[in-house]
């Protein structure tokens, strides 16, 4: 049930907060005051404001520009639902500014959120210590200082730093002055902030060092590391200095403040931060090691930098006005990022990889029935922390791509497709101007203010004179999309199409009545141009039909080429048979082929088709070569074996088809890397061995032991590309000797991402006796907090794993969520860890024990999983007998 919630008055607005913080990283606390400038619109005796977690001198002032004083009588702390504060007067506080001050102090806690402490190993004596980090997102800044903590009301901010002489002091702007202090400390100012929202705003005190360069256009880039990484910033400074001059030139709007510093923090719950000219990551989303990070990790690295940059216009330069439109910052700064790395990265190939990590995991999650609408409506600003998911990060972004399409440049998009490819259009999206001019319209309109999504498809209409507002409201408000259901006749030399819309569900339900309807942007390619588009219509109803000239009686007819519209495809049985010749000889492009897999595999799991049919499909896919489609292709196999870990008489000849389907791809990718090879190539590697590992197949284990030993006595250093493979291998079949192996290598290590993949590579021990020591060690402080249950949920991959995962989560749950309850943390290892048990009496287990116990903010992740477990379970009983049917060639 949604909290009861009242968002703070209007008649007191805060205009300006001057603000004094002392931070004591030995002892874990703070103190300090903040003297708000406010305008009083109406007069009052209650002045709100939001508080959490604080101490606060109630001997508190009202002060006006000419000197007089009113003095609070009370300061009541009773709404603590709300988390507000209420300053009262015996007498009405008049209309005007004036200032207010208050003096406060708190504890820097492991929690994650507000102001709180980051423990790590000095550089020098390997001693541990804390340093003090800012993470307010969503609403956690009043846990640092009393603020009207509301993204629509904005300020500015002078900010002012105590801290111990040897530690660095940062935040949102350049230092103004810095003094010594008679205490020892030094006393840090900054420059006045831009005028912006309390969640943006951003300090952290602790030893760091930084390397620097500067844009184009000169502004300054630095990038903090931990004391004595300063290499392994490099590339993300690269990119940051491309990044910034890329928007700049795509908004036709500069970036407003004059420094913009990336920072590494140990231990923190998301994996970045946007805060204005500050920005927050994980040790693991921003440094790289030449010898140790992977080429998917070093790719996912310029993602989350780009994301977090595109933030600094979308979201805190226009700010949503309220956290019901979350989806405004998020979704589109994730469409923002693959539109900069594929333009500065063009070797990447990254529209085709937005359609495997952002398109199609939005699709998985928008077919269940607990989804919910990209615009959802948040009461208490806890309630935000449920909706930080792949529906307003992805599907949000998998939206305003066919949007972007959909308006296209002052030409029609079908007249330019006559002269580009579809793979061609995906490569150069900024020749598309009318959604550049839009955008740069609502920068215009909004900047330094707030906007609700309405104004942004005000702002593209204007500028596409295209019927934004109606065609799109039904995708952000309506929970859901839809599938197109298509089957065709033959008449002459043209093909007759029967379009129909209905909405997906997951579970394969019927639609009550069919309510639910989209204006669905339809374009079709053919076997006679397979990367051009040929016909194009809006779907605005519920059935149509589509008569497209010149096609042949055996061309095969695709829907949704490049799988840029957000709907499935149910094809024909003859439609679909027709495509089996272009995937096998790889004819049909490769967006297209991982479309149409993830079209049938979705319709094999809502039980619309049976799972056979996938498997013809991927025995189709033997010649495949595309790291992106191998991907798509791992989804659905892995899946497959998740589920038939409940039918274990079957698995060997699942696991024997596996090895049957790699053959080809397996004997052409090499260990080792070849000096001409490119992005891709790596990639493939990756894929493909993992899922040589995954299917257990001989020659892939002996050649990853014998790397290891390699490896581990000195001789052949593993490159950064396998190790994860050949962890994973090892310690499959690890003893208890070769456990301790790896236990020492984790704790040698100092590059957190290599930690983390000899975390992950744990997991993958069978031996049920050191299943239980690693959950032990996952519990202890040698495993950073935010790392814990992602390694939990890694050992809940495996039947064994997930049981004893499930069994100490209900007799430690009080305590694993006290300690780990950061809600964005706690929704992943909910989902992650028990989405794949396939029975009802599992459902109604976890169903009943989180009803029974809190989860702070991860209820709908709850309801998820419970419906992703019945899902699973029909599956399993409906679809049982044609799989067996099906694997007995593979005996």
């Amino acid at each position: 049930m949604p909290r009861a919630f009242e968002r703070l008055p209007a008649s007191v607005v805060p205009k300006h907060y001057d603000l004094f913080l002392k931070t004591d990283l030995e002892k874990c606390v703070f103190n300090g005051h903040v003297t708000v400038t406010i305008e009083v619109k109406e007069p009052t005796k209650r002045i709100v404001l939001n508080s959490q977690d604080l101490k606060i001198d109630e001997d508190i002032l009202l002060e006006f520009s000419d000197g007089t004083c009113i003095q609070a009588s009370e300061l009541d702390t009773s709404d603590n639902d709300c988390e507000t504060i209420a300053l009262v007067f015996n007498s009405d506080v008049p209309e005007g500014k004036c200032k207010i001050t208050l003096k406060f102090n708190g504890e820097l806690t492991d929690s994650l959120k507000g102001l709180y402490r980051s423990k790590y190993t000095s550089h020098d004596t390997n001693e541990e210590r804390y340093c003090a980090v800012t993470q307010f997102e969503a609403c956690d800044a009043h846990r640092c200082f009393p603020c009207w903590d509301d993204p629509a009301i904005k300020a500015t901010f002078d900010i002012t730093l105590s801290v111990p002489k040897n530690r660095v002091a940062l935040s949102n702007m350049p230092v103004k002055s810095e003094e010594e202090l008679p205490d020892g400390n030094r006393l840090v100012k900054f420059e006045t902030t831009p005028i912006m929202s309390t969640y943006l705003v951003a300090m952290v005190v602790g030893e760091f060092d930084y390397i620097e360069d500067f844009t184009s256009d000169g502004i300054c880039v630095r990038v903090y590391t931990p004391v004595g990484k300063q290499e392994q910033g490099k590339f993300a400074l690269e990119v940051a200095v491309k990044v910034l001059p890329y928007y700049k030139e795509y908004f036709k709007m500069p970036y407003p403040l004059p420094k913009m510093d990336l920072i590494a923090i140990g231990s923190f719950a998301a994996g970045a931060m946007e805060n204005w000219g500050l920005v927050t990551y994980r040790e693991t989303c921003l440094l790289v090691d030449l010898l140790k990070t992977s080429t998917q990790r070093k790719q996912w690295i310029a993602l989350i930098v780009a994301h977090e940059l595109a933030h600094q216009w979308f979201g805190n330069l226009v700010t949503m006005e309220w956290w019901t439109h979350l989806w405004l910052n998020e979704g589109y700064a994730t469409f923002a990022e693959f539109l900069c790395v594929a333009n500065l990265f063009p070797e990447y190939d990254m529209w085709t990889q937005f359609v495997t990590e952002t398109w199609s995991p939005a699709l998985k999650l928008d077919a269940l029935k607990n989804s919910h609408p990209i615009e959802v409506p948040v009461g208490h600003p806890q309630e935000v922390d449920e909706i930080f998911d792949d529906i307003s990060y992805s599907k949000g972004a998998s939206v305003i791509r066919m949007l972007h399409r959909y308006i296209g440049d002052a030409v029609s998009v079908k007249v330019l497709l006559k002269h580009k490819t579809v793979n061609e259009i995906s490569q150069t999206w900024p020749i598309l101007q009318d959604f550049a001019k839009g955008m740069n319209l609502y920068f215009k309109k909004y900047q330094y203010g707030n906007a609700a999504t309405d104004d942004l498809w005000n702002t593209l209409e204007e500028a596409s004179n295209k019927p934004i507002s109606s065609v799109m409201s039904k995708w952000t408000r309506q929970m859901g999309y839809p599938v197109i259901s298509v089957h065709s006749e033959q008449v002459g030399n043209s093909r007759k199409f029967y379009l129909k819309q209905s909405q997906f569900w997951a579970d394969g339900s019927a639609n009550s009545g069919d309510s639910q309807m989209w204006m669905v942007p339809i374009e079709f390619s053919s076997a006679k141009a397979p990367n051009e588009v040929v016909h194009e219509v809006l779907l605005d109803k519920r059935e149509a039909e589509v008569v497209i000239e010149g096609i042949g009686e055996n061309d095969w007819v695709k829907l949704n080429p490049g799988s840029v519209g957000f709907y499935r495809v149910q094809y024909s049985k003859e439609m679909l048979q027709l495509f089996k010749p272009a995937v096998s000889n790889l004819t049909l492009p490769p967006l297209d082929r991982l479309g149409l897999l993830g079209d049938l595999f979705a319709l094999v799991q809502s039980g619309q088709t049976s799972t056979d049919q996938s498997l013809i499909l991927l025995e189709a896919m033997q010649n495949e070569d595309n790291c992106t489609v191998w991907s798509s292709m791992t989804s659905v196999l892995l899946k497959i074996r998740m589920l038939l870990q409940y039918a274990e008489d079957i698995q060997p000849h699942f696991m024997a088809f596996g090895r049957r389907l790699l053959a080809r791809i397996g004997s052409t990718v090499s260990w080792d890397p070849h000096p001409d090879e490119g992005h891709k190539d790596k990639l493939l590697r990756n894929v493909v061995l993992d899922l040589l590992y995954a299917f257990e197949d001989q020659n892939t284990i002996a050649e990853a032991q014998k790397r290891f030993e390699a490896h581990k006595n000195g001789t052949t250093t593993l490159w950064s590309d396998i190790r994860g493979t050949v962890y994973k291998t090892v310690l499959r079949g690890a003893d208890a000797a070769t456990y301790q192996t790896f236990l020492e290598l984790y704790r040698q290590e100092t590059l957190q991402e290599e930690k983390e993949r000899i975390l992950c590579a744990l997991a993958a021990v069978k031996n049920e006796d050191l299943q239980a020591e690693i959950l032990k060690f996952a519990l202890t402080d040698e495993v950073r907090r935010q790392t814990t249950l992602t390694l939990l949920g890694a050992i809940a991959q495996s039947r064994k794993g997930r049981d004893m995962v499930w069994n100490y989560v209900k007799n430690n749950w009080d305590e694993l969520h006290k300690k780990y309850g950061t809600p964005v943390i706690l929704s992943g290892f909910i989902s992650t860890s028990f989405s794949h048990y396939a029975s009802e009496e599992k459902a109604l287990e976890v169903e009943k024990f989180f009803s029974e116990n809190k989860t702070s903010g991860a209820e709908r992740a709850v309801q998820q999983t419970v419906e992703r477990i019945r899902i699973n379970a029909a599956w399993l009983k409906r679809d049982l007998p044609c799989i067996r049917e099906f694997l007995q060639k593979f005996n």
